[in-house]
């Protein structure tokens, strides 16, 4: 609810409404639950808790950033992305519907905003857009056939099982962009390919049926005859913040880097969180561990262990940093997917 934030990938957070349910392990210690608004406003978290609807005043904001879309362009050269919300889920199933369709009202009279809206419930997201938008009088086509250009519809995951749940589901909302946030990541993931000629099939199913038939091709020759895509145009990853935070392996992050790098799709390192990777190294007295980019800090760390024998310190999330293997990586797409 600010027109500036410190999250890296956007530069205003808009929250029509506050409180949510946990549905992840990525909820298990929600920011937005513990956030000051959530506790100064007394808004309980769960299921059948009543969310709290934002002020008017509150509503009005995107509207002036929208009015003043020329001022920011000429300062940032480019247009300014709202992240909603930081502390709900617009597809959240207690939502009110009159409260969505006043969103969408909003997201649509505001064209000069780019609007980013994350979920952990992208299997809600294209019914209920279609529902809203049919239900905002001034647009005369539901969401499948008038997608806006300023809308990109994110999905949040954590590990495997949500890449394989919710990655189909995403590609299925149709939308100007499309973007993933790991995080917090907790745990390896190795991205689904799809068939790069647009049909979205998965990927080893192209390959498989190029195999086929009277002029069939081998493995090698299939697989480099028919191309791979991610589907997805942006990919955000991070550790975990805060008291509980738990560790992310620094293997994780770098396949993510590698899968998205191979498929030209823009990747963004946002934080590693409280804990940092260290590596071992020798002195003249033997063996010590360093941490990732020698980051300084002033207390002996709390460490971590992994089964492999990785280390990460608890330094917290100012000296961790957002520095992978020494390389800040920023990519952020333009609206449609186009890399800038």
């Amino acid at each position: 609810m600010s027109e500036t934030t410190a999250i890296e990938w956007c530069d205003s957070t808009f929250n029509p409404w506050i409180g949510c349910t946990q549905v992840s392990p990525a909820c298990d210690d929600c920011y937005a639950a513990r956030s000051a608004p959530a506790r100064t406003l007394g808004v309980a978290w769960g299921p059948r808790q009543a969310r709290m609807r934002t002020s008017e005043a509150n509503w009005a904001q995107p509207r002036r950033w929208n009015a003043r879309a020329d001022q920011f362009i000429a300062e940032h050269g480019r247009r300014q992305r709202v992240f909603c919300a930081s502390l709900a889920d617009v597809f959240d199933n207690e939502v009110p519907v009159q409260w969505r369709i006043s969103l969408m009202s909003l997201i649509l009279e505001t064209p000069n905003l780019d609007w980013l809206l994350l979920t952990k419930r992208i299997g809600n997201a294209a019914e209920m857009l279609e529902t809203a938008t049919r239900g905002y009088t001034a647009q005369r086509e539901g969401w499948r056939d008038n997608v806006p250009p300023n809308v990109w519809i994110g999905a949040t995951i954590c590990n495997q099982d949500e890449a394989d749940r919710d990655i189909p589901k995403l590609l299925a909302t149709p939308a100007a962009v499309r973007f993933l946030s790991v995080e917090p990541m907790l745990g390896p993931i190795e991205l689904p390919r799809f068939c790069a000629c647009g049909c979205q099939l998965p990927w080893g199913h192209a390959v498989r049926e190029a195999m086929k038939g009277p002029s069939a091709l081998n493995r090698d020759q299939a697989e480099a005859y028919v191309p791979s895509t991610l589907g997805v145009d942006w990919v955000i990853c991070g550790g975990e913040s805060g008291h509980k935070a738990r560790p992310m392996h620094p293997a994780w992050a770098r396949g993510l880097r590698d899968q998205c790098a191979a498929a030209g799709v823009p990747f963004l390192f946002k934080q590693w969180g409280e804990w940092l990777p260290a590596r071992e190294a020798r002195s003249i007295t033997g063996p010590v561990l360093v941490l990732e980019g020698s980051a300084p800090f002033t207390d002996r760390p709390r460490w971590h262990a992994f089964e492999d024998g990785q280390q990460s310190a608890y330094i917290g999330k100012k000296a961790a940093g957002r520095r992978l293997d020494g390389v800040e990586h920023l990519s952020i797409p333009a609206s449609g997917g186009v890399l800038r």
